[in-house]
């Protein structure tokens, strides 16, 4: 039995969107962007075919996450130190007794405490083990996922042999 490792890094694999970090009840940075880049990796048997499986499935699922995410404004659901409110056509983001205001229609919700690339990669992560049979399915052994939000700079989740 031969085990390899694929990763995947493709250029479509990317999103911009606005953030700030939050690191305290008080302070945080300010809004600003990045151009986020994703990969994934698996750990799976190689078949007798020499393929491991066929990973477009994935492919497909990683650009749509993507396109969800892309030329939006991340707010963290989950944030201790950050919350939100509807009113209206906008959401007001309540931090440290000020309110930020961001029109809906430029707002995409995580359920993720902060956004930063070590809580994007989970989130991509969770967001692939969903389908929890089609895993199974693959026999995949392990999964890993990194979001980079510069060169040389990423976070990562891993589930599995990994």
């Amino acid at each position: 039995m031969r085990v390899a490792s694929l990763e995947i890094h493709k250029e479509e694999f990317s999103f911009s969107a606005g953030h700030f970090t939050i690191f305290s009840a008080t302070e945080r940075e300010q809004l600003h962007g990045h151009n986020y880049h994703v990969s994934i990796a698996f750990k799976k048997v190689i078949q007798n075919n020499g393929l491991s499986f066929d990973y477009r499935v994935y492919k497909k699922k990683i650009h749509a996450l993507c396109a969800q995410l892309d030329r939006h404004f991340l707010l963290p659901g989950q944030s201790q130190y950050l919350r939100l409110e509807e009113e209206g056509d906008y959401w007001l983001a309540h931090f440290n007794n000020k309110k930020i205001p961001f029109l809906k229609e430029d707002v995409v919700i995580l359920p993720l405490s902060n956004i930063t690339i070590e809580e994007l990669s989970h989130w991509f992560l969770q967001k692939i083990l969903e389908d929890a049979q089609e895993v199974k399915n693959h026999g995949i052994r392990g999964i890993i996922v990194k979001v980079y939000n510069g060169p040389g700079q990423s976070g990562g989740a891993a589930w599995g042999e990994n």
